[in-house]
């Protein structure tokens, strides 16, 4: 057991050493990145680790599509798209928790745990598809609660563009948890993707009501809260399907 947390510790650092200069995350996000590599690949194996990395370039790519358009527009993430210790948990806690339980039962509940565990990615990249797309390609926003007309990039916002992509983002990241085998057929599969994509119709709900009235629900926590939700209504629904 030792060696396989030396082994992830040392691979992970080794690696964000060479590739720190990327324009991706933040010093300080490398570092968190670092963290989270260690106990995916402690807790998980080296598909655990690879999910994230996957994770973490396809929400790279679709965060610079249209970048210039979206800085001109004042609704380009900041930092030039690099993310930071806030990003990387906001995405990732759900799944670095249920990796730790999964380690911590040795096993036990495995295909319940992976669905979770994908889910809770499936509906973070759904998130940033939906988010970046419509920003960029939605000719119209509107609030979700009240579908009247809002500037694009408003908390609870939606567009056509942006839901499409919203479920796009949701079915390549499950894609993605199906290859690495993380899920075994198609009913985990459908299970997962519509989880991911309920969630992020969810959270803009929870963007659009709560966000402005309550100071500590940053965009980083409800990315908690949305991965959460996701995680639990998958786990739930393949429960009741088995």
């Amino acid at each position: 057991m030792q060696n396989i947390w030396l082994w992830a510790f040392s691979l992970n650092f080794i690696l964000i050493f060479l590739v720190q200069g990327l324009p991706v995350l933040t010093k300080s996000g490398w570092v968190n990145a670092g963290i989270l590599g260690t106990i995916l690949w402690g807790c998980l194996g080296w598909r655990g680790w690879l999910s994230v990395v996957i994770y973490l370039l396809l929400g790279y790519l679709v965060t610079k599509l249209g970048f210039a358009y979206k800085q001109s527009q004042g609704i380009a993430e900041g930092r030039g798209g690099l993310r930071g210790p806030e990003n990387v948990w906001g995405s990732a806690f759900t799944g670095a928790f249920l990796a730790i339980i999964y380690r911590l039962l040795d096993g036990f509940g495995e295909q319940l745990i992976f669905v979770g565990y994908a889910a809770s990615f499936a509906a973070k990249l759904s998130d940033t598809f939906g988010s970046e797309i419509g920003k960029r390609w939605g000719k119209k926003a509107f609030l979700i609660t009240t579908l009247k007309p809002v500037t694009p990039g408003t908390d609870g916002a939606i567009s056509i563009a942006g839901t499409f992509a919203s479920l796009l983002g949701s079915f390549l990241m499950t894609l993605v948890m199906y290859i690495l085998s993380f899920l075994n057929g198609l009913v985990p599969f459908i299970v997962v993707v519509f989880a991911g994509f309920f969630a992020t119709i969810l959270e803009s709900f929870i963007g659009a009501i709560f966000q402005n009235r309550i100071n500590w629900l940053t965009n980083e926590v409800v990315n908690g809260i949305q991965t959460g939700i996701s995680a639990l209504l998958a786990m739930t629904v393949f429960l009741l399907l088995s």
